[in-house]
């Protein structure tokens, strides 16, 4: 009983950094209706960067993490001006392509860079015990700093002037450009953001787990569960998302091989898809 207790509240936290990464998967297709293939090696560069920052430069993890978000941002608005800017009105096999070449280059060179093996981010925080089990420092503070970066993202999208011109554009472009709002501009500014909360979501898992540059394909792959879950479009709806597949994972873990957890999760992923096409957490037609 305590282990699978153990092993829900691990989900939990983890969950919430799953449910950051999904973020800017789904803020990235909300705006503009692209699916970002890059979204993987951007998660993992996020993990590179913070290793950099620590092993070499000598920082603090958490006090990485502010430069792991603005190099973040100036790589996504630097990767929508160079490889998608001139897509986004083709059609959405163009978009497809432009990121997913992103994706092989930065894999490419990462590989180049740091080959295929593990590394790993010497940290560690106390953690809080309970009957027996310990829960790991680190995975509390990644998934309350998870909730905090997301909800600071929320209160941008609603509360700030650019924001609100980031929801116009999502909502009608064309609307928005009648309305003089510069939407190349706030589309660059969307895809920025929506890279730069991946790369840190990568930053927070690398203070967690080993990681390779290969590492971000899986968690590409949970972001797409998860945006499925919470309704594609839908950042708050990513976040719960997340949560609840770490809750998932974290119910089975006791019971099946680790090697089984990707197929229930893509088994989940279908089912959902069947039956809630808008997700669940999104209202909408066929939810």
């Amino acid at each position: 009983m305590y282990d699978l207790v153990a092993s829900l509240v691990s989900g939990l936290l983890v969950g919430a950094i799953y449910g950051l990464a999904a973020i800017g998967l789904t803020l990235i297709f909300g705006v503009m209706k692209v699916i970002n293939l890059a979204h993987g090696a951007m998660i993992a560069l996020g993990m590179f960067l913070l290793y950099f920052l620590v092993a070499v430069v000598g920082l603090h993890p958490y006090l990485s993490l502010l430069p792991v978000l603005i190099v973040g941002f100036a790589a996504g608005v630097m990767t929508y001006w160079i490889a998608v800017n001139r897509v986004i009105d083709s059609s959405d096999l163009m978009s497809l392509l432009a990121t997913f070449a992103v994706n092989m280059i930065l894999v490419g060179a990462g590989t180049a860079l740091w080959t295929t093996s593990p590394y790993n981010v010497d940290f560690n925080l106390p953690g809080l015990s309970w009957h027996g089990y310990t829960i790991p420092g680190a995975q509390i503070v990644a998934a309350l700093i998870a909730i905090l970066i997301a909800a600071a993202l929320y209160g941008f999208l609603y509360h700030s002037r650019t924001g609100k011109a980031v929801r116009a554009v999502a909502s009608n472009r064309q609307a928005a450009a009648l309305m003089g709002i510069p939407t190349r501009r706030i589309l660059a500014i969307a895809f920025g953001l929506g890279i730069a909360v991946a790369g840190t979501s990568g930053a927070l898992i690398a203070t967690l787990f080993p990681f390779t540059i290969l590492s971000g394909s899986s968690y590409e792959l949970k972001s797409f569960v998860v945006t499925v879950l919470g309704g594609l479009g839908n950042p708050a709806g990513a976040l719960l998302g997340g949560i609840l597949l770490g809750l998932i994972e974290g119910g089975v873990a006791p019971f099946v091989d680790v090697s089984w957890t990707p197929v229930i999760e893509f088994t989940l992923f279908v089912l959902i898809l069947l039956a809630f096409p808008n997700g669940l957490f999104r209202v909408g037609k066929g939810g």
